[in-house]
């Protein structure tokens, strides 16, 4: 795994090229501390810059920059093409340097052109192909968007990188915040691609070649892979086969990919969670080698976030090398101030902190470690998919000119003014009158969304209505445009799961575990996002997986050949750490820093008014406002570290949390 960065320049630059590469690249250092390399073409204008984490050929033939044998092509790529000795062989007679996968990936796009080989890798990658003899520039994410890649121009110089680190040091880069990305971010956590925190800059889109032929007009950007065609397709050729059947096609997909994955010139292990997801994947790993797979766990003390006995019995069970570790508030809250650095753009899923404490312990003993993402989006693993099921087949039925009427009735009265009403209002339970007002605002959202699109929008996000705090707002509606395309699809649930494996997987799942092991130096491989698989469970019949209500039934018969249910069959608890209670306790000192009303205003990007209303009944224990509050607080970090000095950043655990009944765990359920 690697950081990429490079450039074409319109016209010269004040700094020396070369130099300039090198200090782009320095700011990847991390993700690739074994090796670095430049390649400048001087006449073109052309540079790029590689930081190497050597997995594969660990020898200096693997060190990249590399150009093909003709010098036709130069390229820079981080990632790994698990089949690249499959494809070797396809190729034939050749004279190898080494035996690195880079190699292989020249020699194919040199034999078969661009996008021919592309589809033809199996892996996660991001990289970038200089085509010196054309002049043209090419860019290429993978199918998933395991891997990250940005890209923009600053003053008519294209650039691009791993991370915007490397982007914010070209010289003239204007960190200009788009409105449009903000207000993205705090409806969900996460910006969406191809959206990007700054303007003029931008994710490249899973599954897509960007082509730059000169660096007077804007790229082209083409599709090779797309997980909505492929789920079309799926819908018109479902799989028709018995049960048992089909999990063993599932079976030895997934023994395929894991074997894949497991290929590597140094230290390999995995996470294991305790869920199925993990356990899966373990078990794979250890029926195909040889010696006790190395597993890696981290627990709480509170029992409501703690998976790792259920990990330890798993690992016992399949016989495991297992490292557990127990952590203390105080360790997840010192990853709290690393986190802006971490993530480069506003992220805000709460999990960043579990996920990188378990890769720095994994990066103790392995290089590599496999991980279960995937599995909730493929097989309906998430609880708010029942949840959207449910809603919609209420809501749907309400008379649209009805649902709009409601609706207008409750905002006529605000949150207050309903308080004071229902509050005054004897012989109702105590239930019922704790914020009605919020309630009933809640319920007038749900029936303005009266369609399934504007519904599961509704279910994920965090502010439902984030005009309220990002001034000025304007909301390009990129993921509800993408959830209308999905109509088509005959189940509910299968319209969320779709959703969010184009968006919420690659722009928050992926991405929390990118950075958090690219930050340690690890390279984590994500078994289940084995293109192949993707597209078999797309093929599926919804029963298959989720079936009486049981989610994820196919995943689960596979595992119960290794794992006996009663390890795995209990109510899914996810990666949490207690954001609730610690904003209350260890953390509210540095939040209320953060959150003070001229901290707000100070930078005119948000509306002080309604943040600080959350900020208060949180903190008085009257509603349990974290997702909202901890979008604010990572914007508000990453805002003040990108534009000043690192502040010390101090807390007091001195006090204890409140407990407080409204407590939920975070297993990402509807938000």
């Amino acid at each position: 795994m690697c950081g990429i960065a490079g450039f074409w320049t319109r016209k010269a630059v004040d700094d020396d090229p070369v130099e300039l590469l090198l200090r782009m690249g320095s700011t990847l250092a991390y993700r690739g501390p074994d090796d670095s390399g430049t390649f400048y073409d001087e006449p073109a204008g052309l540079g790029l810059c590689f930081r190497r984490l050597s997995i594969i050929d660990l020898s200096a033939e693997g060190h990249q920059p590399m150009s093909s044998s003709s010098g036709h092509f130069t390229i820079i790529f981080n990632g790994e093409i698990y089949n690249f000795e499959q494809i070797r062989e396809e190729l034939g007679p050749h004279t190898w340097r080494g035996h690195s996968d880079t190699e292989v990936m020249l020699e194919a796009i040199e034999r078969w052109g661009l996008e021919p080989a592309v589809k033809r890798f199996v892996g996660m990658f991001a990289f970038a192909l200089w085509d010196g003899q054309q002049r043209h520039l090419h860019l290429v994410r993978d199918r998933l968007g395991i891997k990250p890649l940005y890209y923009g121009y600053v003053d008519g110089n294209f650039v691009f990188a791993s991370e915007l680190k490397a982007i914010r040091g070209f010289p003239g880069f204007m960190a200009s915040i788009d409105r449009q990305a903000l207000t993205q971010f705090m409806r969900f956590a996460y910006v969406p691609s191809p959206h990007c925190i700054y303007q003029g800059f931008h994710k490249l889109q899973p599954g897509h070649i960007l082509t730059v032929t000169s660096t007077e007009g804007p790229p082209t950007v083409s599709s090779f892979w797309s997980a909505m065609q492929i789920a079309q397709t799926g819908l018109q050729s479902r799989v028709q086969a018995a049960d048992g059947e089909i999990v063993e096609q599932l079976h030895q997909e997934l023994l395929q990919a894991v074997r894949l994955r497991m290929i590597a010139d140094v230290p390999l292990g995995a996470f294991l969670s305790g869920g199925i997801d993990s356990s899966l994947v373990v078990a794979l790993m250890q029926a195909q080698s040889p010696r006790p797979v190395k597993t890696f766990t981290i627990g709480f003390h509170e029992d409501r976030y703690n998976e790792a006995a259920h990990a330890r019995k798993i690992a016992e069970h399949l016989g495991t090398e297992h490292t557990d570790l127990y952590l203390t508030a105080q360790d997840a809250l010192n990853v709290v101030p690393l986190l802006p650095a971490m993530y480069d753009e506003p992220f805000a899923d709460s999990s960043q902190i579990p996920t990188h404490l378990v890769s720095k312990l994994a990066r103790h003993d392995v290089t590599v470690a496999l991980s279960g993402d995937g599995g909730d989006e493929l097989f309906g693993g998430y609880t708010r998919y029942l949840f959207f099921q449910k809603l919609w087949k209420y809501l749907g039925k309400v008379p649209g000119p009805l649902a709009r009427s409601g609706a207008k009735l409750i905002r006529a009265f605000a949150p207050e003014t309903i308080d004071r009403f229902i509050g005054a209002t004897p012989l109702l339970p105590a239930g019922i009158k704790r914020a009605p007002g919020e309630r009933f605002h809640k319920l007038a959202q749900l029936l303005s969304a009266n369609d399934r699109a504007s519904t599961y929008l509704h279910c994920i996000s965090h502010w439902t209505d984030p005009a309220l705090v990002v001034a000025d707002n304007r909301d390009p509606n990129t993921v509800l445009q993408s959830i209308q395309y999905l109509e088509w699809l005959p189940e509910t649930q299968e319209v969320g799961m779709l959703t969010d494996l184009i968006n919420y997987l690659p722009d928050d799942i992926l991405t929390k575990v990118d950075r958090a092991s690219m930050a340690v130096s690890l390279e984590a491989r994500v078994p289940l996002l084995d293109h192949r698989v993707v597209e078999f469970s797309l093929r599926l019949p919804f029963h298959c997986k989720v079936r009486d209500g049981q989610t994820k039934w196919l995943l689960r018969q596979v595992l119960y050949r290794y794992v006996p249910p009663e390890l795995i069959d209990r109510p899914k608890m996810g990666f949490a750490v207690p954001i609730d209670l610690w904003l209350r306790g260890p953390l509210r000192e540095w939040a209320e820093d953060l959150l003070a009303p001229q901290s707000l205003a100070r930078h005119g990007w948000l509306n002080p008014a309604p943040i600080r209303k959350k900020w208060e009944e949180h903190v008085n224990g009257r509603h349990n406002w974290d997702y909202q509050l901890w979008n604010i607080l990572m914007f508000q970090d990453w805002y003040a570290s990108t534009t000043s000095p690192r502040r010390e950043v101090r807390w007091r655990l001195g006090s204890k949390p409140h407990d407080n009944e409204n407590h939920r765990g975070r297993e990402e359920p509807v938000r």
